[in-house]
């Protein structure tokens, strides 16, 4: 096992990174969707020159995204979320609790009344990891409380001079590839549009369809999208397309955003499980005015250090 002495995390945490210097790091993955997680409190670091390198998965470590460990005044800890093209996201579900695992089995921050709060940038979210508590082993899954799903335009965004008239984008048909398609928007602390369809993800043109509607005027911050099958009240089979990233085996998110519109529909109960292509995430949503839940596994994969080389990161602050 690999780990910063205290004389490495003060080199780290001081101004002078204009040469090459080195980050300790852990990479996670829930349900298939990797992250690389890493504390850089104090650390001024250029996160988006360093994304791209640190997981590209020829010449850095590998995964979806990078999630950076920062202090907060709001929270016990703040995260922040970094697609593998350097984009920042708002906020990541899978990438939460990889998050509070790397957070809470290495002692970074504490749990309050069985719970760790997290500072994004889509907003405050709880986590209650599993196990209860750190005493009685190290964090295998989790579930997230992900606030109340919202539909109006302002929280996507999308430009309402493209939606026709609507405040809303239900069963909205956008003419994308030269075809018509068909989708649900809904914000989830970042946006999303998810297709529902009759038959099965795998077949569904998503590498084609999903980048268009990412790049349509419609979405000016571009928006993750979701097709999804209804399997039964209390099952669905999704593939997600995210922003920033592409095709990932899982999202958190984009999970929950399809239960959610299932059961906006009126397809589905309040609880499902989603299967995706690298595993099975649950969720619960009662309905409009409700916080959606997510629950799903955590799993650390190694540690290691990101060797960073000189003129890769930036003295300024953020």
């Amino acid at each position: 096992m690999v780990t910063a002495d205290d004389s490495v995390s003060a080199s780290l945490r001081s101004d002078g990174l204009a040469g090459a210097f080195e980050l300790p790091f852990a990479k996670l993955h829930g349900a298939g969707n990797g992250y690389v997680v890493l504390d850089g409190r104090d650390l001024n670091a250029d996160w988006q020159s360093i994304a791209p390198r640190i997981t590209d998965p020829n010449f850095g470590v590998g995964s979806d995204g990078l999630a950076v460990v920062e202090s907060s005044d709001a929270a016990a800890v703040r995260m922040r979320i970094f697609n593998s093209d350097g984009s920042e996201a708002e906020m990541s579900g899978n990438g939460i609790r990889l998050f509070a695992k790397f957070v809470l089995d290495r002692g970074l921050a504490s749990l309050d009344e069985g719970s760790l709060l997290v500072e994004t940038g889509g907003g405050l979210r709880r986590v209650f990891p599993m196990p209860a508590t750190p005493t009685t082993g190290p964090m295998t899954a989790a579930s997230v409380a992900m606030d109340e799903p919202r539909f109006e335009l302002a929280a996507l965004p999308a430009d309402p001079r493209l939606a026709g008239g609507a405040d809303r984008l239900i069963d909205f048909e956008l003419e994308v590839a030269g075809q018509p398609v068909v989708f649900t928007a809904l914000s989830l602390g970042n946006p999303h549009a998810v297709i529902r369809i009759d038959h099965d993800p795998a077949d569904y043109p998503l590498a084609r369809i999903a980048p268009e509607i990412q790049a349509h005027p419609l979405f000016p911050q571009r928006i993750n999208v979701e097709v999804v099958q209804v399997l039964g009240r209390d099952r669905l089979r999704a593939r997600v397309y995210e922003r920033g990233e592409g095709e990932t085996l899982a999202s958190g998110t984009g999970a929950t955003a399809c239960a959610v519109t299932a059961r906006f529909h009126q397809q589905t109960d309040a609880a499902v499980a989603v299967e995706l292509p690298g595993g099975v995430l649950h969720v619960e949503w009662p309905g409009p005015g409700e916080s959606a839940w997510l629950n799903g596994p955590a799993v650390e994969v190694f540690e290691g250090i990101w060797r960073e080389p000189a003129g890769g990161s930036s003295r300024e602050h953020e």
